[in-house]
């Protein structure tokens, strides 16, 4: 009996330190996995954070099922495209986060894109209050890459590869239908806003998604755009617009107003596209000025709409 009773407190000793020792194991792995961002900073990123705040990055976080903590924002509204895919509701916090309004949602990680965002100490600031991750510009400017790290970072590598084979499929379906339906078709984007006309560059943006992914033919103002001058959407003049051989026009109207004296200008009623009927229209609320999976599926669809003959 006495043996017995040694056993039974050995073995129970056994278990307790067996579960002691488990127990050390799920603490040293929630305190999550230390990585260097783009500025050299570690950051020790939880293991399952639950308030993330990544301010325009949100169209990744939607694609990843995550949803944030606050939404980015300006004086004129938010990302629209975005709120049918689960942003709907959540609060909204300023384009430039100020230190104050990032505190009072209380992130677990802040995600920011571009090191501009963080100068003159606003690192340090944003830090004291959640672990900082800076994507940096070189993985911030191509939305793969960028969806790719989030992922890494969230442990939602798996959703990352699901979401970009379920991405190039679509791409790769509505390029054969453009292929069979409108070959050899071209089609510009612009964007008119401030009475100013912008055309998106051919390697950027939504320009990215007509002319790389989906095959539609360059047309000649956008081929044009010299090297040394090219942002996401370049400034055009009406002039230099009254060369533009493109059959389709998409056009982002952000200046209601001020477009309807342009439409009725010679220049505009003698292009190629509005002569024959193919300008398409399109609210300054659609994914047309955003990069990112969910922005470019959108943007097929509305090549779909418009450039595809059922």
């Amino acid at each position: 009996m006495k043996k017995q009773g040694k056993l039974g407190i050995v073995l129970m000793s056994i278990i307790i330190l067996a579960m002691f020792l488990s127990a050390c194991g799920s603490d040293k792995k929630e305190e999550g996995k230390v990585v260097t961002d783009a500025m050299g900073h570690e950051v020790t990123i939880p293991a399952n954070p639950q308030k993330v705040l990544a301010s325009y990055l949100e169209d990744h976080l939607a694609t990843l099922g995550v949803k944030p903590v606050a939404q980015w924002s300006v004086a004129n509204g938010i990302q629209d495209y975005l709120q049918a895919s689960g942003l709907e509701g959540v609060p909204t916090i300023g384009y430039d986060l100020p230190v104050e309004q990032v505190l009072s949602f209380a992130p677990d990680l802040i995600i920011i894109g571009s090191e501009s965002s963080v100068q003159n100490g606003l690192y340090d600031q944003y830090a004291k209050i959640a672990p900082t991750y800076v994507l940096g510009d070189a993985v911030n400017n191509d939305w793969r890459a960028a969806l790719t790290k989030i992922g890494e970072l969230l442990n939602k590598s798996d959703d990352v590869k699901k979401a970009l084979e379920k991405y190039d499929a679509k791409a790769a379906e509505v390029k054969a239908k453009l292929e069979a339906t409108a070959p050899g078709q071209s089609a510009a984007a612009l964007w008119f806003v401030g009475n100013t006309f912008y055309i998106v560059d051919e390697t950027k943006a939504s320009g990215s998604i007509l002319y790389k992914e989906l095959g539609v033919k360059i047309p000649n103002v956008v081929a044009d755009l010299p090297a040394d001058q090219k942002a996401n959407w370049n400034k055009i003049s009406l002039e230099k617009l009254a060369v533009l051989d493109a059959d389709h026009i998409f056009l982002v109207n952000s200046d209601q107003a001020a477009s309807e004296a342009v439409k009725n200008d010679a220049i505009w009623k003698n292009l190629k596209a509005v002569k024959e009927g193919n300008v398409h229209e399109l609210p300054a609320s659609s994914s047309w000025l955003y990069s990112g999976s969910i922005a470019g599926q959108q943007i097929m669809d509305d090549v779909l709409k418009y450039m595809v003959k059922e």
